[in-house]
């Protein structure tokens, strides 16, 4: 028993968990983009969701395995708490001088292996978990009392479950290779804040996609009300305005520029790349399934229009 578990801690279980997401997103989006009508419906059923879900004869069995996507709203609570937990961490030991809990350094060794370093500084971490709880707990405003979600619309529990893992395991990469959250037998040094150029660029970029995917998303929940905020339908429209005038998926464009962001702050962090890489793949394969879906349900739908990435995809 006890060398299973020392077995465990030398595998980077949060690496090994990014990694299975971006095979899974990269091989079945690819095999959905290019070959789609010769897979069985039970894996486009599974993959695609919301407003592109398959139409069609479905899957009995994945149907049963199928909840409302309304339900996305669930896992923004996690992430607020769980963002909001690991800022509360950093301040503590940044800001208190509290050393981090041992429970605490033994999660981060069982998830991210007692190999790990310290490879950002007490700045970059403070930035990270900063930006990253401030993004969780917009995204849990948005879905809770801006969003409108239609009824009808579904998601498989696999859609619904990778939410909570992006969120847990995002906040889980900041901290494992942060300063003064390696086990250690020194005290914790005195805390300075050290705000560089870098820094401030990129924390620049973060909030600058921020306030643009809130704009975003203001857009598409407006399409359902009317000019005094009262839910009047909840049928698709064409956004229009704002960066909707450049691609079909301005909050997802957005998404990947706050994540190219934190992945600059923290660069040093060596999983930090997977996060990057599973926001990169997930976010461009569903705006790319969603621009597909515009164009095939409105004849009018603006030609110039790109998916994700403005005036290239």
């Amino acid at each position: 028993m006890i060398d299973s578990l020392l077995d465990l801690r030398s595998v980077n279980l949060i690496n090994f968990l990014f990694v299975q997401l971006i095979v899974i997103i990269v091989v079945l989006g690819g095999l959905i983009a290019t070959i789609e009508k010769y897979l069985p419906t039970a894996i486009r059923q599974t993959f695609r969701y919301g407003k592109h879900a398959l139409k069609g004869p479905q899957d009995r069995l994945v149907s049963l395995l199928e909840v409302p996507k309304s339900w996305f709203k669930h896992f923004y609570v996690f992430a607020a708490v769980w963002s909001t937990a690991g800022f509360y961490f950093m301040a503590s030991n940044y800001f208190a001088g509290q050393p981090a809990p041992s429970y605490v350094i033994d999660f981060l060794d069982i998830m991210a292996t007692t190999k790990r370093t310290a490879r950002t500084t007490p700045t970059e971490t403070m930035v990270a978990i900063t930006l990253i709880t401030l993004q969780c707990w917009r995204r849990f405003y948005e879905t809770w009392f801006v969003q409108v979600f239609s009824n009808k619309l579904k998601m498989n529990l696999s859609a619904y479950l990778v939410g909570y893992i992006h969120y847990f395991g995002t906040v889980v990469v900041i901290l494992s290779q942060a300063e003064g959250f390696i086990r250690s037998d020194g005290l914790p040094l005195p805390y300075r804040f050290e705000l560089t150029p870098r820094l401030a660029f990129w924390t620049g970029v973060f909030f600058y996609a921020w306030r643009y995917q809130f704009q975003s998303n203001l857009i598409l929940a407006n399409l359902r009300k009317d000019r005094t905020g009262k839910v009047t339908n909840q049928k698709h429209s064409i956004p229009r305005g704002g960066y909707f005038e450049l691609v079909s998926s301005p909050h997802m464009f957005f998404e990947i520029v706050m994540y190219v962001a934190l992945y600059a702050i923290t660069a040093r962090n060596t999983s930090a790349v997977y996060v990057l890489a599973w926001v990169l793949s997930n976010q461009t394969m569903n705006a790319w399934l969603t621009h597909q879906w515009y164009r095939e349900n409105f004849a009018d739908y603006p030609a110039r229009r790109r998916a994700v990435f403005p005036h290239v995809l």
